[in-house]
């Protein structure tokens, strides 16, 4: 954002960030919607299953990307996690579905665990 000061507008001209949780930076995807999707995955159902019963308001492609650039990021999200609780005993043979489970287990009380995340590490989840 940026906080004119020209000419009426009495703002101090700097510019500072702004971090809005439910976003996920460069993704058209939100973090509510993606939590109700890893939610579906956590049931067993498909990506296609899921992005169906889901109404889906994007391609069956991005999907598919976000889920990939998802489990190319559990490499930095899985140690932020376990720095702030322990993992939750399981035996998902998908890493990716053990890390949702953290975040479920991290984020108990919370509607969307994906927006508290961002919220707690100022860390944009799919980086």
């Amino acid at each position: 954002m940026y906080c004119s000061s020209r000419g009426q507008r009495g703002g101090c001209g700097q510019t500072f960030s702004l971090f809005l949780a439910d976003v996920l930076p460069r993704h058209s995807v939100t973090a509510t919607w993606l939590w109700k999707l890893l939610g579906q995955l956590l049931a067993g159902i498909s990506l296609k299953g899921a992005a169906q019963s889901l109404a889906a308001p994007f391609a069956l492609e991005t999907l598919y990307q976000v889920r990939r650039r998802l489990r190319l990021r559990l490499d930095v999200l899985r140690p932020l996690l376990c720095q702030r609780q322990k993992p939750p005993a399981g035996s998902d043979a998908d890493p990716l579905l053990h890390t949702v489970r953290h975040l479920e287990a991290l984020f108990r009380e919370a509607v969307c665990p994906l927006q508290e995340f961002q919220l707690l590490l100022s860390c944009p989840l799919l980086g």
